[in-house]
């Protein structure tokens, strides 16, 4: 009997704390602009996977196509920044490397005449074909791209 007390008050306890558990998210009401700000820039990220032993290769092209058109991108105020992330939590099919474009705003994303002029104008068409050149015959050889997001930074109050 006192065994059959104990565990039904054990399960009634265990019922109470599990519906608190559940119904604490549902009374949480945090106001977007009172509790949290969501950044105005955007994140662009690029997941590759690589072929074995074609990192060097890969990064080395990117120097002269991916690199150097942000780096154009950048002195014009397209993008704020840009990085390569290499993913040292090796799994199976993980990505090998993380392509991060920071836009300053949703704005500078969308398609633009005049930004785009002014891109190709500084780039040049001798750069858009090796690089167009470079894509097609090494980079779609040695790389899969696994995935490819678009973030926004949320700042908690």
């Amino acid at each position: 009997m006192k065994q059959s007390n104990l565990l039904r008050t054990c399960a009634v306890s265990l019922s109470l704390l599990l519906g608190l558990c559940l119904a604490a998210p549902a009374a949480a009401q945090l106001e977007v602009w009172e509790d949290y700000e969501v950044s105005d820039a955007v994140w662009s990220l690029t997941m590759v996977k690589l072929d074995p032993g074609t990192q060097d290769i890969y990064l080395e092209g990117l120097k002269s196509t991916w690199v150097a058109a942000n780096e154009i991108a950048k002195s014009l105020g397209h993008v704020e920044y840009y990085s390569i992330h290499a993913n040292q939590a090796v799994a199976p099919d993980a990505f090998d490397l993380l392509l991060v474009i920071k836009f300053p705003s949703t704005d500078m994303m969308a398609p633009n005449r005049e930004r785009y002029n002014a891109f190709m104008e500084a780039w040049g068409e001798e750069n858009q074909d090796a690089s167009n050149k470079k894509v097609l015959e090494l980079y779609n050889e040695i790389r899969e791209i696994q995935g490819e997001y678009l973030t926004r930074e949320i700042t908690i109050k």
